[in-house]
């Protein structure tokens, strides 16, 4: 067996972002760090929003150089990173947009298909244009696009409605390069966007990987034997499909090229698929040595398919810090001969930056641009005994529960669920003992809460949470009489709520039915509204929680587990009802 530590340079995994970031500027003087929000952009920033659409992405760090190594002329204007492996969150993606923005062309927003991602850009992008009609202004134009190029892990639980999808890999890379090239060029925000998306719906990805990925501060998440091999695995260290003796590297990259050709999503391509752009992806541990032996024999195996390939390409473009594997990319090209050209006239164009290999030098136009701050937004304290009471029982009775949400979460998710509910209670907890809260204003005093949520709970269910409460205090400012007023009957909060599960689900595919929280939130809102009776909200939350333990998982983590889950309730949907009870012991006990 590999050993299950991990040697790594490390000061601080704590600071290893940042400190990254520094080095990485340093190396490349082209560039600038906001080092607050961790956003690293072009030094001409203001110039490029004045002539072209502007484009950024984003995701967790530990996938070298990709974001970051794609800044600079013809690709990316910016780039924003999160912690090793988890998604930047919605206010670092917001500084970003504000910086990038061109109101002339507009600005195009790409993305991995991953929950976190999608969560927090579409909330990202959803706050910004709020401060534009909030400040009498049109709404932005701002355009995202989607990448799930992954054909090596299919979820048998998605469904019409959407389901998990398929992860986005290293074919974001071309995504970037193209639609880069695109705006450099003059295309229209309307014509970048085609371009992307042409590229993230016609590019096909697998990975495989000797070994899971070592992480700083934390080795390895389980290892594979010397003779085994994952194909299949993701950039998360996610498991992939099939774990299987090490095959020779002919036999290997033969039956990796033949996946990608006979999937589903590559089959459904409309286009003839005769002809390529083959995209070889180093996942940061596989020699050059080896990588050329694999781009050898990844040509031959497309050659093999009957494909003609018009390019080649072979580097270091997405790692997953330092996995030994490879990943294969096939760009299917336009049938039509102008579109055709037109796709590889882009891919050919110069991008000067690091992570493809040119770099750029400019004038320093942009570094101390203030664009990113944004409109000031202020609140009063405002001190009230009935919320006060509330999130103290709340805070409580999530204490008392935190123990069994992590033991539900070990069972069929990351095991992080209760610790993560309880830290942002506490620090909403911690804010009204500090009077830190607008508590004479229910819509303000759940946007500071909000706000506080995002700071202290990471991943998929901070964004969940912090979607919805941002959702419920826009419904609350729509109700005659709540500003100023702490106290709305129950019937107010259910209608609220149901509002508030409308702009949610905007940027969640998730519903009930899905096993995730939303199974025990969407009762308690739908009962609430209907009874106006908190204690018949609280049994219908509770019931659909318990529902959850007879589910298939269909979104979320567990979702890959498939039919192997465990009869257990969804941890998420057993913290939000340690919420709910909270504030309906609090309620009860005062009236």
């Amino acid at each position: 067996m590999s050993p299950v530590h991990g040697k790594h340079f490390v000061t601080d995994p704590k600071t290893l972002v940042k400190d990254s970031l520094h080095g990485f500027v340093l190396a490349n003087p082209h560039l600038a760090l906001d080092e607050k929000e961790k956003v690293i952009f072009t030094k001409d920033l203001a110039s490029v929003r004045s002539n072209q659409v502007t484009l950024f992405c984003g995701g967790g760090s530990g996938h070298e150089p990709a974001h970051t190594g794609y800044v600079g002329h013809g690709m990316l204007s910016a780039s924003v990173s999160g912690h090793v492996f988890a998604s930047p969150s919605s206010s670092q993606v917001l500084s970003c947009l504000r910086r990038v923005y061109s109101e002339k062309k507009g600005t195009l927003v790409v993305i991995k298909n991953y929950t976190g991602d999608v969560l927090n850009f579409g909330r990202a992008v959803e706050r910004f244009k709020s401060e534009h009609v909030n400040q009498g202004k049109p709404v932005p134009k701002v355009a995202m696009v989607i990448v799930g190029d992954d054909v090596g892990v299919v979820n048998e639980n998605d469904d019409d409605e959407g389901g998990v999808g398929q992860r986005g890999l290293a074919g974001t890379v071309l995504v970037y390069k193209l639609a880069g090239a695109c705006a450099a060029d003059g295309g229209s925000l309307e014509a970048v966007k085609q371009v992307a998306e042409y590229v993230a719906n016609h590019t096909f990805s697998i990975g495989c990987a000797l070994n899971a990925a070592s992480i700083p501060g934390q080795g390895f998440p389980r290892t594979l034997n010397d003779d085994e091999i994952e194909v299949g695995m993701g950039i998360h260290n996610e498991p992939g499909f099939e774990r299987k003796k090490l095959d020779a590297a002919d036999i290997l990259v033969r039956n990796l090229v033949e996946h990608i050709v006979s999937s589903l999503r590559f089959k459904a391509c409309k286009e003839n698929k005769s002809r390529v752009v083959l995209f070889v992806n180093n996942l940061g541990a596989t020699s050059n040595l080896e990588m050329g032996l694999v781009t050898k024999l990844a040509v031959e195996a497309v050659k093999a398919q009957g494909i003609r390939i018009e390019r080649v390409f072979s580097g270091t473009y997405m790692t997953a810090l330092a996995m030994p594997g490879a990943s294969i990319s096939l760009l299917v090209l336009p049938e039509e001969e102008s579109r055709s050209q037109d796709i590889l006239s882009l891919i050919d164009s110069p991008a000067y930056c690091p992570g493809w290999i040119n770099h750029a030098k400019v004038v320093d136009a942009g570094s101390t641009d203030e664009s990113a701050k944004g409109p000031s937004q202020t609140f009063t304290p405002a001190k009230d005994a009935r919320w006060e009471r509330v999130i103290e029982t709340v805070y409580k009775n999530v204490v008392d529960k935190e123990p069994e949400v992590t033991r539900l979460d070990q069972i069929m998710g990351d095991g992080d669920c209760g610790e993560v509910l309880l830290s942002g209670v506490s620090a909403i907890h911690d804010a009204s003992k500090k009077s830190d809260l607008p508590l004479n204003d229910p819509s303000s005093a759940l946007a500071r809460m909000s706000a506080i949520l995002e700071g202290a709970m990471g991943g998929t269910s901070g964004a969940i949470y912090c979607l919805f409460l941002d959702g419920l205090a826009q419904s609350l400012t729509d109700v005659k009489g709540v500003k100023g007023s702490p106290t709305l009957s129950p019937k107010v909060w259910g209608a609220a709520m149901v509002q508030a599960l409308d702009t949610l689900y905007q940027y969640t595919t998730a519903r009930p039915g899905h096993r995730t929280l939303i199974d025990a939130l969407e009762p308690f809102a739908s009962s609430l509204a209907k009874t106006d009776n908190l204690d018949e909200a609280l049994k219908a939350a509770r019931a659909g929680a318990e529902a959850t333990a007879q589910m298939k998982p269909k979104r979320g983590r567990a979702a890959y587990m498939g039919s192997d889950h465990q009869k257990v309730q969804d941890a998420g949907a057993a913290g939000l009802v340690a919420v709910l009870e909270g504030i309906a012991i609090a309620l009860n006990s005062s009236s």
